[in-house]
Formats: structure tokens, C-alpha cells, sequence
């Protein structure tokens, strides 16, 4: 069992953009799912951002990033990433999402995504937003 802790950028309209750059800079290879991919639209102009994307390179370099979509709130300087908690055993990461519920706002209940066996995502009383998941292959 292991898990890894990935930043997570949030963006409004520019993740694939600021993929692209971060993957010039330090190599990798780069994995995007479109709003549009998981048929997940609510804007027509928003179906090519990104819902989930990351960069992983071999020298260790590991980024993910998202487009916040514009039904919900995004300020730069407030809410700017989310500390990502990967694994690929779902216990492992159940006893660690319920180590840190308590005390904070679930934003997100854990539970299976379209993308992922389980995913879900809390803001901790320190403010510090959350996001746990169990690794699956993307096939798009």
C-alpha cells in the first residue's frame, strides 16, 4: 500500500494551458479529461476545459489541475489548489478520508466518481482543501 500527495491547481478556463507549460518545463506525460469526455456539461462554452488533468514526468515531477467551472465559486487568491491524496487501496484511503473528516466541511462525500472507484473531497479545519481518490487508469 502507498499513497502520494499531488498539487492541485485550479484554474477558470486555463489548466490545459498551464499543463502544457509545466510539462514543457519539466517533461512527462500529460493526461486530460474534458468536462465534454465525462459528459459532464453544464456550459457549452466550457465542454473542452479540463475537469481533471495532470502531468506526472519520470524525474518525479507530479502536478494535477482543474477548470473551475463557472457554476461554482473561484477566487485565485482563495481557493488557488487542493493537496491531492492518490492510492490504489480503497481501505487505505477510507481510514485516511476518515481521519480527516473530522473536523471538516465535506464538500464532496467519498464515494465512486465516473473517473475513479472512489473519490471525494473535504475542506479541513486549517482551510485546507482536500482531495482523496483511488487511482484508476483513463482510457479517453
Amino acid at each position: 500500500m502507498s499513497v502520494t500527495t499531488t498539487t492541485h491547481l485550479n484554474f477558470r478556463g486555463s489548466a490545459r494551458e498551464a499543463l502544457d507549460f509545466y510539462r514543457g518545463v519539466f517533461g512527462g506525460r500529460l493526461t486530460a479529461v474534458t468536462y465534454k469526455d465525462t459528459g459532464s456539461v453544464a456550459d457549452a462554452s466550457e465542454a473542452d476545459w479540463l475537469m481533471w488533468g495532470e502531468v506526472v514526468a519520470d524525474n518525479g515531477f507530479r502536478v494535477m489541475a482543474y477548470d473551475v467551472p463557472s457554476t461554482l465559486p473561484h477566487d485565485r487568491g482563495e481557493n488557488p489548489f487542493f493537496v491531492s491524496v492518490r492510492g490504489d487501496d480503497t481501505d487505505e484511503i477510507r481510514a485516511l478520508w476518515a481521519a480527516l473528516a473530522e473536523g471538516s466541511t465535506v464538500v464532496r462525500e467519498l464515494t465512486a466518481a465516473q473517473w475513479s472507484p472512489l473519490y471525494g473531497m473535504l475542506t479541513d479545519r486549517f482551510g485546507v482543501t482536500w482531495v482523496l481518490d483511488v487511482a484508476a487508469p483513463y482510457h479517453g
